[in-house]
């Protein structure tokens, strides 16, 4: 029998027969017994709650217990115990109990970002109230208190539902719900963010600041309180318009501009008859800014790449796809060869872009290259660069960056002189002399200005004066300007105390900024010392980060070396990030990944820093776990080729595994592959990582590192023995205990095993469990992988609907990821999966593949996206058309990567087709004979492939026996 209480109570035998009650004092006997099923309730409480006004005696209870039992009959008991009675039934019997449960799996789900599962529970659950809690007792108190706590769980319920239904993209249709809620529930900060959010993800952002403004004023009104953190967080995210893995905009600036408004404008002009520009001048002289400010006057969309950290120019490509939010790789582990300057080419080929390139002068001779070549094939795109020497390309624009005019840069003084003592004011005479003597370089001025916080301007000049004066006397070989600079910087430093001077020098190890743990560990110093150095204009801070100028950390960097203790501070720099990637290894296999996965980004460029010095130094117990304790975080995020030439220069020292390091080896091995200039250290060391990996991973017990055996299978299984590969995880399923992660990973391996032996049933099985272990530790990034493997057998399989399913499964983590390649290659799945019954919707997710794959740079997914578009033209009737997009698909395919097999057969194969529409039978056989070699040297059966590209048998047979 089941029992309803939340609304009015009522009761249903199995057979969905209700059950009559009789009146309200038997009804209110019965919702008391259900508040807490099983649990005795005492003859006085319960004769208290049903008549306050002390009326009903014992044997007035007892007469309604009675009736109750006689109307609910033998199928359930009413029992007296001691001193009073208790319903004896289970608890899901109760749609109260029932309620919570199901609420407390959807919540689970939730957070173990099971969306789907998520709503369908929760829907369930909620689908259970009829009305108020308790109804037929509003008197009573304890009904009351139990009414309120299950309201509240209700619409927590309701809060889990909707973010489930937001993560699924149903945005629209939860707006309208979430008005309502809101307006009932005013001061429920997570409703007013959820429908903050379902109105930005529909364009609605200042709707959705309007919602955020009405919660704050009604929170300060009503409770006198502030927004949580994490509403005003998501304030903040609105605000910017924040998206993941967006490309680099021109740094924000923090004060006025001053003195250059003209030159801003004729930059501009410039540039719009010029598609080539560089600003050139000594440093200091202000070229960053005026870039800076030439860009947001611009019109069209920028993207700003710092190239100041750069160590050599060989970086410069990769540093521009960073800057654009592009990754090297995706979920998919085997690369097309493709280089970063043919991936930026891909990119930049369509888009109207200004590309601002910001000091050049220490990588110029690559620049220039890079320049002229993104130049000449992409036609809409624009380039601003600053440098102290022009790039020497031809079309070349030149832009003298002059030192500031008198008025200017006397302006600029005294407006960053205000800002660091208020009501400021000096004979115009001193402060004209101050300038003249730092050659009105606004650098030099700005740094200048920053002094007066503590001293006045004439011990300002006179000071200044003085140390110019040593500067001038320095080196004869040195550039004038940069010795007046160098003045100015060394005198900022002096006044420094030892500590002060002590922890600058010593930040000069970090690359691309340091949070404060980093800065008080790494340098020694306490929070009250990075304070002060942020005062003095040493470092800056933003986003929680303290950075360095770059002429300010070269000085720096200098009285370092004189001090002797630049090994000591990039051992501790490197010890520091060692740690940290140890931190986040682990964390990365599981929900926290999201949030680790951005932590080691931000630090992607120290992690390199401290990775070059090890390999520098030789220090090979530091640079291989370091290696191997970020090579979780390289693959996922597609960084594995940055790590390429110090993986290679360790290997060229390297036999074999040192003792102990047989996993760091490995690693080390297999990050050196990423890139074309480590295969040969792939081939040559390949099989002694093989044979450490195996020492390492026993059959009885998992080694230290999980993900290298992991990725290893997946680079191993492109070569002709692959075999052995797929033991090393596979071994571990029968030890007891296992990590969950490991067991995930070994099922996903043992099915590619399973698959290799036409085991079918064996790898939907091995697969699914894998996607069940990802799933339930929050890895995505796993569990899409898995994911795409069964949509891969359901395609093979005939079943269009399950694959089509899953790949939405799968596409919906790539994007919580922001993995623009595997999007797009998920995209061009479900195209392919939709194409025969809805070809409008195939063709929007071509188009939007193909937009993701030039915006990732990925030639191999762009062209997957034409040979869908070229399928459409054939179906639409457009032979020409199709021609001419599978044309340009088989241009773009890599012919040897793994990824790339099933379109270029794919392609070939509609190539074959055309030919024989047009009468061919010998071009169109060519083609098919060429599909057959594509399959068979990826040691794929031809027939097969063929089978799956829609080939009739009589064709495939013909074409096969050849």
């Amino acid at each position: 029998m089941r029992f309803g209480i939340l609304g009015e109570t009522r009761a249903w035998r199995a057979d969905g027969a209700e059950v009559p009650l009789g009146g309200p004092a038997r009804r209110a006997l019965l919702t008391l017994l259900l508040v807490s099923p099983g649990e005795v309730s005492s003859i006085d409480r319960l004769a208290e709650e049903l008549d306050p006004a002390g009326t009903t005696s014992a044997h007035a209870l007892q007469s309604q217990v009675s009736r109750l039992r006689a109307s609910l009959g033998t199928e359930v008991a009413i029992e007296r115990a001691g001193t009073g009675y208790r319903i004896v039934l289970p608890a899901e019997d109760v749609d109260s109990c029932r309620f919570e449960r199901l609420a407390d799996e959807g919540g689970r789900a939730l957070r173990e970002d099971d969306a789907v599962r998520a709503v369908a529970l929760l829907r369930e659950a909620l689908g259970l109230w009829r009305g108020q809690a308790f109804a037929d007792l509003a008197e009573s108190e304890t009904a009351r208190a139990a009414a309120v706590r299950l309201e509240e769980r209700r619409l927590g319920a309701l809060e889990d539902r909707v973010e489930a239904e937001l993560r699924l993209g149903e945005h629209r249709a939860a707006v309208p719900e979430l008005r309502e809620l809101v307006g009932r529930h005013p001061l429920r900060e997570r409703l007013a963010g959820l429908l903050m959010r379902a109105l930005f993800a529909e364009g609605g952002q200042a709707e959705a600041l309007v919602v955020f403004e009405e919660t704050r004023r009604r929170l300060a009104d009503e409770l006198g309180a502030d927004p949580s953190t994490e509403l005003t967080a998501l304030h903040r995210e609105l605000l910017r318009g924040d998206q993941p893995r967006a490309q680099a905009a021109p740094p924000a600036q923090l004060t006025s501009f001053v003195g250059r408004a003209d030159e801003v404008a004729a930059v501009a002009d410039l540039l719009r008859v010029a598609r080539l520009v560089t600003l050139v001048g000594p440093g200091g002289v202000g070229k960053t800014r005026l870039s800076v400010e030439v860009s947001a006057v611009a019109g069209d969309e920028v993207c700003f790449v710092e190239l100041a950290a750069l160590r050599d120019g060989a970086g410069l490509p990769r540093a521009l796809l960073g800057a654009l939010g592009l990754r090297e790789t995706g979920l998919h582990l085997a690369g097309s060869g493709q280089s970063p300057a043919d991936r930026l080419i891909t990119a930049l080929s369509d888009r109207v872009l200004l590309l601002v390139l910001d000091n050049c002068e220490h990588v110029v001779e690559e620049a220039a290259a890079l320049a002229a070549r993104l130049l000449a094939t992409c036609p809409r795109l624009r380039v601003l660069a600053t440098s102290r020497e022009p790039l020497g390309v031809t079309g070349e624009h030149l832009w003298p960056v002059r030192p500031l005019a008198e008025d200017a840069a006397v302006a600029l003084f005294t407006d960053r002189a205000a800002a660091v003592r208020p009501g400021f004011a000096a004979d115009p005479e001193a402060v004209r002399r101050i300038c003249t003597a730092l050659d009105d370089l606004p650098l030099a001025i700005e740094l200048a200005a920053a002094r007066l916080r503590t001293l006045d301007v004439d011990d300002l000049a006179g000071r200044l004066d003085d140390r110019l004066g040593l500067a001038a006397r320095g080196s004869r070989t040195a550039d004038l300007r940069h010795r007046t600079l160098r003045s100015v910087v060394e005198w900022s430093w002096d006044l420094l105390t030892e500590p002060e001077q002590l922890a600058a020098s010593r930040f000069t190890v970090f690359a691309g900024g340091a949070t404060a743990e980093a800065a008080r560990r790494v340098c020694g110093a306490d929070g009250e010392t990075l304070e002060s150095l942020v005062d003095k204009s040493l470092l800056e801070v933003a986003g929680g980060r303290y950075r360095m100028l770059e002429t300010i950390r070269a000085y720096g960097a200098e009285r370092l070396d004189a001090a002797g203790d630049r090994e000591a501070v990039r051992r501790a720099h490197t010890g520091y990030f060692l740690e940290l990637a140890r931190s986040a290894d682990p964390q990365l296999r599981r929900a926290d990944q999201l949030h680790w996965l951005p932590a080691c980004t931000a630090e992607h460029d120290n992690l390199l820093a401290a990775l070059r010095w090890a390999v520098g130094a030789n220090e090979q117990a530091t640079a291989l776990p370091l290696l191997a304790s970020a090579a979780h975080y390289l693959w996922i995020r597609g960084l594995s080729a940055s790590v390429a030439p110090e993986a290679i220069a360790l290997l060229d020292v390297l036999d074999g595994p040192p003792t102990g390091l047989g996993e760091e080896y490995a690693a080390c091995v297999l990050l050196a592959a990423s890139a074309p200039a480590g295969q040969p250290a792939w081939r040559r060391h390949r099989a002694s990582a093989q044979s450490a990996l195996a020492l390492a991973w026993p059959g009885d017990r998992p080694g230290r590192y999980p993900a290298v055996p992991f990725l290893w299978m997946m680079r191993n299984a492109a070569e002709p023995d692959p075999q052995d590969a797929f033991a090393l995880l596979t071994a571990q399923l029968s030890v007891p205990d296992l990590d969950p992660w490991v067991r995930a990973a070994a099922q996903y391996i043992a099915g590619f095993g399973a698959l290799g032996g036409g085991d079918t049933e064996g790898v939907a099985h091995a697969i699914g469990d894998a996607v069940e272990g990802f799933r339930s530790l929050g890895d995505r990034w796993g569990t899409a992988l898995a994911l795409d493997a069964l949509a891969g057998l359901a395609t093979a399989a005939g079943d269009r609907a399950k694959a089509l399913a899953l790949t939405n499964e799968a596409l919906a983590l790539t994007e919580q990821v922001g993995a623009l390649e595997d999007s797009a290659d998920l995209l061009v799945n479900r195209g392919d999966h939709v194409v025969g019954e809805d070809a409008e919707a195939a063709r929007a997710d071509y188009e939007r593949a193909a937009g993701l794959a030039r915006r990732a740079g990925s030639s191999t997914y762009l062209a997957a996206a034409l040979r869908g578009l070229g399928d459409l033209a054939v179906l639409d009737g457009d032979l020409a058309g199709a021609a001419r997009l599978y044309e340009e698909a088989l241009e773009r395919i890599d012919p040897h990567g793994v990824r790339s097999l099933g379109n270029r057969v794919r392609t070939l194969v509609g190539l074959g087709r055309i030919a024989e529409r047009h009468g061919d039978g010998p071009g169109a056989r060519a083609r098919y004979r060429e599909a057959v070699e594509s399959a068979a040297a990826m040691g794929a059966p031809a027939a097969d492939v063929l089978r799956m590209a829609g080939l009739p048998e009589s064709v495939i047979e013909a074409v096969s026996a050849r």
